[in-house]
């Protein structure tokens, strides 16, 4: 399985949970008061589905449709008057084939359905628009929650089962290196992160987007403090860099010393008797203070022997060794690298039982909620909309091979910016049908249908422009 397949893999099945997860939500509170709910697809079905199930009544695939019941019901029952049905047996369930999103058909609601004929008829008491405002209103926000409400069972379920373990960015005594670009606003290699904008950093997940969501970073530098200001396009600049074949460090990394844990026989490290074990300190007479520096010096030295300085460990002393090593065509010398910070530094080791680990969800999912709010202000500057991008930038995200804690920190990930794109005031999102029933809540006074068929049909518009722009910047990002 290619690279391509094994990302698409992972976005079909995350984005096809998230939309059942949300969809059922808007049913669970729909039937609970009552509401019929006609239709539960997943994906889109305009002219015809690729499958549809109704229970006890039909089965259908890409528009042909076969009977599972010859019971005569009266039309009222058809139509989910509610009084024989069960729980699930009134809604058409479907996977349709535009795999843009899922929907509920809420009987008696103006949706993407647009579904104005129903909405002529006489109100029936198990139609949506029937209902008090305040189950309205709870139906329509149900989606947002069980949304966010997965996002942290995920989060709690990956800590129960993994724990966390990391070093404290302030606790790197040598300090981070830094990309180009961070560079040039003033972070410098070496310089030990603390605060981003008066907030303590500590696990480098969370810190390298608090720095770059931050007004100023306060760092430890030469045994000082010191405060970079960190410019509003820092964060579009550092993943233009980072998507760049020169990019050597996303943004920061720690800057561990250059242990070797493996020495090729025949190369030139085991020619020269360097040893697992052993530390480079300099390369052709220069210090190196971590892997970074190592890398450097060892660029341009094609085919030559060049002088190296190690430390070993001897019992409780350190012996300090002379070497000239030979290099490759492609200036290397044989050896494996140490690249875990853990093995340099003190780590935070952290287990979760049971009940730990739901606060802790809990957390994880309210800073991933406030983190992605913050960025949206982004969106609205111009490098903000370059950034934009649609699935295949969202199917990018996913690692190239399968990994199931990474597919779920995704997928939590994804279902917190669905919760939040989902309850923006935009009519055609939940957000906009959410707008008008406070509205109505606070002055007592509905919207009436024809405003709200063409909010409808605006929204919608908008969110089909929003949907051709990102993917169109997807397939721009691919020629250039």
């Amino acid at each position: 399985m290619d690279t391509f397949l094994i990302k698409a893999v992972q976005l079909i099945i995350a984005l096809g949970l998230l939309i059942i997860i949300h969809e059922f939500g808007h049913f669970l509170f729909a039937r609970i008061f009552g509401v019929k709910v006609e239709k539960f697809y997943i994906f889109f079905d305009p002219w015809k589905e690729i499958f549809k199930w109704k229970p006890k009544k039909y089965i259908g695939f890409f528009g042909k449709t076969r009977k599972l019941s010859s019971d005569s019901e009266n039309e009222e029952d058809e139509k989910g008057s509610g009084k024989k049905e069960g729980f699930w047996s009134g809604t058409e369930y479907g996977v349709g084939w535009i795999p843009l999103g899922g929907y509920c058909k809420i009987a008696g609601m103006i949706d993407e359905s647009m579904d104005t004929e129903q909405m002529k008829e006489p109100p029936k008491e198990w139609e949506f628009r029937s209902k008090p405002a305040w189950q309205r209103l709870l139906i329509m926000i149900a989606g947002v929650l069980f949304n966010f409400l997965i996002a942290i069972v995920i989060y709690a379920g990956i800590v129960y089962a993994t724990g966390e373990k990391y070093v404290p960015v302030a606790d790197a005594k040598n300090g981070m290196i830094f990309s180009g670009e961070a560079r040039k606003v003033g972070f410098h290699n070496g310089d030990i992160p603390l605060r981003a904008d008066g907030e303590t950093l500590d696990s480098p997940a969370d810190a390298r987007l608090q720095m770059l969501q931050a007004k100023e970073v306060t760092l430890l530098r030469d045994g000082k403090e010191v405060t970079v200001k960190v410019p509003e396009d820092l964060i579009f600049r550092i993943d233009k860099e980072a998507k760049s074949d020169t990019a050597l460090v996303n943004f920061m990394a720690y800057r561990i010393p250059t242990r070797i844990t493996q020495v090729v026989p025949g190369e030139g490290a085991a020619k020269a008797g360097i040893q697992e074990g052993d530390e480079i300190i300099s390369v052709n007479n220069h210090p190196v203070n971590g892997l970074d520096e190592f890398f450097e010096r060892l660029a341009g030295n094609e085919n030559k022997t060049i002088p190296m300085t190690l430390l070993r460990d001897k019992g409780d002393a350190r012996d300090t060794i002379a070497v000239n090593v030979a290099l490759s065509s492609a200036s290397k010398m044989g050896v494996g690298l140490e690249v875990d910070p853990a093995a340099f530094y003190a780590s935070k080791d952290i287990k979760y039982n049971l009940f730990q680990s739901v606060p802790r969800g809990i957390e994880m999912g309210t800073d991933k909620l406030v983190s992605y709010a913050k960025s949206m202000k982004l969106v609205f500057t111009k490098e903000g909309a370059k950034s934009v991008g649609g699935f295949g930038s969202i199917g990018s995200i996913f690692p190239e091979k399968w990994d199931w804690i990474a597919f779920w920190n995704i997928t939590a990930f994804l279902s917190v910016a669905l919760a939040f794109m989902n309850i923006l005031p935009i009519p055609a999102l939940d957000g906009g049908h959410v707008l008008f029933l406070l509205i109505e809540v606070i002055t007592g006074r509905k919207p009436s249908d024809k405003f709200m068929e063409w909010a409808q049909m605006i929204g919608m518009s908008l969110l089909i422009i929003l949907l051709l722009y990102a993917n169109g910047m997807d397939i721009i990002r691919l020629f250039k």
